[in-house]
């Protein structure tokens, strides 16, 4: 209980990670909020539209997790901290739950607010209603997505240590590769169906029933996976990944 208040402490007395949580709001649900009311009244805005660029707050609160380990290293607390607990662990998964939660707040508010401001805004909401699992999914499961993506940064900020390294991997990764690895001959579309964040997509969008989903309007979950299991997939890549992280920094000097 008390690494889990240091590291709250930690977190919330920069100013990172208020900024932060600022933009990533103000990116999803100022974007959501212009769409919504540009939507034409003679189509209904459908549940998906309102999540439609949760993206953009996912790589801000990725940058997030990553500096909330970063920092520690570039200004040297992080050997004040593995002096004072020396298994070094625990403080690294402290600061997980804490970032991990705070994410997935962040996420839930962003999701929800955005719907909610879609509501409100759009001319025509018959079909906004969050009456299925599956509605529910496509806007609560933003919070989902937005803890595992702040694991997953966590683990690549705490391997590379740097601030500006941890950033272009994570984003370059997200924005870049995953796109470019499609013009892979032959194999590249195989490749890219198991990329995490084309996964993690999925999970938001997809459907347990591909046929259900009118082209354009979302993406199927991909070979066997169902969406849950999209998310488990996604899920089970940032654990690895910090899991590796946490062997990482139990071996090597801090």
């Amino acid at each position: 209980m008390t690494l889990l208040a240091v590291e709250r402490i930690k977190l919330f007395t920069t100013r990172s990670p208020w900024w932060s949580m600022l933009l990533a709001l103000g990116l999803t649900i100022g974007i959501t909020a212009i769409i919504a009311a540009n939507w034409g009244a003679e189509s209904p805005m459908p549940v998906l539209g309102a999540v439609f660029v949760h993206n953009l707050g996912l790589y801000v609160i990725m940058v997030m997790a990553a500096l909330a380990v970063t920092t520690e290293y570039r200004f040297g607390t992080i050997k004040a901290t593995f002096q004072a607990v020396p298994d070094r662990i625990s403080p690294l998964v402290a600061k997980a739950v804490v970032v991990v939660l705070l994410a997935g707040l962040v996420g839930l508010v962003s999701a929800f607010g955005s719907w909610g401001l879609s509501w409100l805004l759009a001319d025509n909401t018959s079909e906004l209603a969050l009456e299925s699992a599956n509605d529910w999914r496509h806007v609560a499961g933003v919070g989902l997505v937005y803890a595992a993506g702040a694991l997953l940064a966590l683990g690549v900020g705490t391997l590379v240590r740097q601030t500006a390294g941890a950033v272009s991997i994570i984003l370059v990764f997200a924005l870049v590769l995953e796109s470019v690895v499609g013009f892979i001959p032959n194999i590249g579309d195989d490749i890219q169906k198991w990329m995490p964040f084309t996964v993690a997509g999925k999970f938001i969008f997809g459907s347990p029933d591909p046929s259900v989903i009118p082209d354009g309007q979302g993406p199927p979950a991909i070979g066997e996976l169902s969406p849950w299991g999209s998310f488990g997939y996604f899920a089970a890549v940032a654990l690895a990944i910090y899991i590796i992280s946490l062997v990482v920094v139990k071996r090597r000097d801090a």
